[in-house]
């Protein structure tokens, strides 16, 4: 069925289970093959639209790409892409795999998305905390009461002992104006957020906060770039590394990643 699936795409906001672990782990080094970006073409844009919206009416395209099926556009909604003929008649949807290389393009492109909504959060967004000697640093949608979160936060002073800056953002699975909402927002107006992030976790009851924060922010940009549990877990460059990952298999990861194509 193209309609459910397309609308499951669009508005794919899982609020349930904490996530353990991603298949995508590994994804996003085909970055060198990923489609050009998008082009500025209102026109193109809008036509494409138009023909996606017969199937799920209300969809939203970000933007239009040269695609490298010819004949075919890649097509961003948030960070996930599709590709739709140019005349807007056919659709396909999946992951595009580059035989030679065994990656998927569509990876790439995805986790391109990712980097570039992430990079723009600026740093009033979340709750850092800094490695030493910082080697990497990944932005982490974590939820209070999530079992999974707890239990990477525990670790957290390992994660930076390896050089990993771990950068929080808030994610309430239970969705804006829930229980956890509320106590996320009790962690951003606390006067050290950070002891207080840790408190949290641990199950203590934090004093009601009222004040300006980025819990609202947060949770539509985690929307957005289409995350389907928490703990998710992005490198810079917007590749997923999973959901909880113990810290030294964190660093394998991010060294995979960060690691010069083969030739």
């Amino acid at each position: 069925m193209i309609r459910p699936t397309l609308i499951a795409l669009a508005f794919s906001f899982s609020l349930a289970a904490c996530a353990a672990e991603s298949p995508a782990a590994t994804a996003g080094k085909a970055t060198a093959k990923a489609a050009a970006p998008a082009t500025d073409d209102a026109a193109t844009r809008e036509r494409i639209e138009a023909a996606l919206q017969t199937l799920a009416p209300g969809m939203k395209v970000d933007g239009v790409a040269p695609s490298p099926i010819p004949g075919f556009l890649e097509v961003a909604m948030g960070a996930r892409i599709i590709y739709v003929s140019q005349d807007g008649k056919q659709l396909l949807q999946g992951s595009l795999i580059d035989i030679a290389s065994r990656e998927s393009l569509t990876q790439a492109s995805e986790a391109k998305l990712r980097s570039g909504m992430l990079a723009a959060i600026g740093d009033d967004a979340g709750i850092r905390f800094e490695a030493a000697q910082p080697k990497y640093e990944v932005t982490v949608f974590t939820d209070i009461d999530c079992g999974y979160c707890r239990r990477m936060h525990t670790e957290i002073d390992e994660y930076n002992r390896l050089g990993i800056t771990v950068n929080y953002l808030f994610y309430p699975r239970a969705g804006i104006g829930s229980e956890s909402f509320q106590k996320a927002v009790n962690v951003w107006c606390a006067p050290d957020r950070r002891k207080a992030l840790t408190e949290a976790k641990a199950g203590k009851d934090l004093p009601e906060g009222n004040c300006s924060n980025p819990v609202t922010k947060d949770f539509d940009l985690g929307r957005r770039v289409g995350l389907d549990g928490t703990p998710a877990i992005y490198a810079a460059d917007g590749t997923q590394l999973g959901g909880y990952v113990p810290p030294a298999e964190m660093l394998a990861r991010l060294e995979q990643v960060s690691a010069p194509p083969a030739r």
